[in-house]
């Protein structure tokens, strides 16, 4: 300490103030000055992939999430370098592989336009959105095992709208990122 300014690196005090409530295998539960909150372990980034068709048909994702015990519809997403052997990949990478994987479709390119938090509140995720073009269908997708069960959905841009209302009728839970990706895709993507 000197002249009474305390010298430790402000990293080291934010530490210094984490309490590892619980720990998982893939989230552990923090304490920082009052707030709780979730940290992933298991990966370095969340990956949200905005992919239309060149015949104008947006590619959306069904998948049961258990936190909310209900068929969600949502853009194909993933985590960044969550897998062995996966370490060190690129947000771009993951963004490509998790589409390849959910949907089959295979992207000749993905360009980032959004970064932000999933939900500042609650965790530390901040979530990258690729919007991705050069569609080619390449396989069946659905997910790399079966726990993931993912039905893929070629939707019409044009009607979209009546579509998603049709699946909240049928209780689907639509992710609001649905929503901004849908904005992006009409008012920058042109």
């Amino acid at each position: 300490m000197k002249h009474g300014v305390n010298l430790i690196s402000k990293d080291a005090v934010v530490k210094k103030c984490d309490d590892v409530i619980q720990s998982g295998k893939y989230l552990k539960l923090v304490k920082r000055d009052g707030w709780e909150y979730i940290e992933r372990v298991n990966c370095t980034g969340v990956v949200i992939v905005v992919a239309k068709t060149d015949d104008d048909k947006v590619i959306l994702v069904e998948q049961f999430r258990r936190p909310v015990q209900k068929n969600t519809i949502g853009f194909p997403a993933g985590l960044v370098g969550d897998e062995r052997g996966k370490r060190g990949e690129s947000c771009a990478s993951a963004a490509k592989r998790e589409l390849l994987e959910e949907t089959g479709y295979q992207a000749r390119k993905v360009t980032q336009f959004f970064e932000g938090p999933v939900s500042a509140g609650m965790c530390r995720d901040m979530v990258r959105i690729f919007h991705a073009t050069g569609l080619k269908k390449i396989a069946k997708g659905g997910g790399v095992d079966d726990l993931e069960k993912i039905k893929v959905h070629e939707v019409p841009l044009r009607g979209i709208d009546q579509w998603l209302l049709r699946q909240q009728k049928k209780g689907l839970l639509v992710g609001p990122n649905v929503f901004a990706g849908l904005y992006f895709l009409e008012h920058w993507a042109k």
